[in-house]
């Protein structure tokens, strides 16, 4: 398969380096290059774009604010030369975030996780349309694992990774977290917490703000403990 990018990065050089990074690999595709967001967003617009290597620290707006507007955006990988902004590219579900200097061998490693990203989504939605909706395949341990919706208890997005807890083992895939919530179906799964999806059916037991599945204890965030309780109560809950 071949996944089209673009680079967004105000420095020349680094433009440069990574044109020459994306020329040697084979799955990539560039089909643009930008020394600004903003001039990105045509084409972004398109829904052409299958992958973003974008720059966080730029004149007027930062990568990751212009990436917040985005109502559609593609997977991205991050690139700066600053660390400290690694976690706020994961609470947007960043496929990665490569700090400069950039060697090919980790630039590889994050596109390699692009190409898995595609991969696993083109096996789930023709599992889908052939009407196999009950079970998705995530890539762990080097291979392709199929995981039925009724073997899930809950997962947890850890950094840049999902840990899929079952009732006998658990498995860390390496995906972003939305991508995850996007194939568990909402209607029997629960997102207690930004880091969290739960099986509303393996649920035992609720005290406060804590969730109980076996020897697990799953927190629910202030924000969305009423939509998570009306959604567990409604029609359930049995009082005098």
């Amino acid at each position: 398969m071949t996944i089209n990018c673009v680079i967004i990065d105000d420095e020349p050089l680094a433009r440069k380096g990574l044109k020459e990074y994306v020329a040697d690999a084979d799955f990539l595709n560039l089909i643009g290059e930008f020394d600004s967001p903003l001039a990105a967003t045509g084409l972004i617009s398109k829904g052409e774009v299958q992958l973003l290597f974008l720059d966080i620290q730029m004149p007027r707006i930062t990568g990751l604010d212009f990436f917040k507007t985005l109502q559609n955006p593609p997977p991205v990988i991050f690139t700066t030369a600053y660390p400290q902004y690694a976690l706020d590219g994961f609470e947007v579900n960043a496929l990665d975030y490569l700090v400069k200097p950039i060697s090919f061998e980790r630039f590889l490693k994050a596109a390699l996780r692009a190409k898995e990203f595609y991969e696993v989504r083109e096996k789930n939605i023709a599992g889908s349309a052939s009407g196999a909706a009950d079970y998705f395949f995530i890539k762990a341990d080097n291979r392709l694992v199929k995981i039925g919706y009724n073997e899930i208890l809950f997962a947890e997005a850890l950094q840049n990774y999902v840990v899929i807890h079952t009732s006998d083992r658990k498995y860390i895939t390496y995906l972003t977290f939305k991508a995850v919530e996007d194939y568990l179906p909402s209607s029997t799964f629960i997102k207690t917490h930004k880091s969290y999806i739960v099986a509303a059916a393996k649920i035992e037991s609720i005290e406060g703000n804590d969730i109980r599945i076996g020897q697990h204890h799953i927190p629910i965030s202030r924000n969305l403990k009423d939509e998570v309780m009306d959604r567990l109560l409604k029609g359930k809950f049995l009082k005098r």
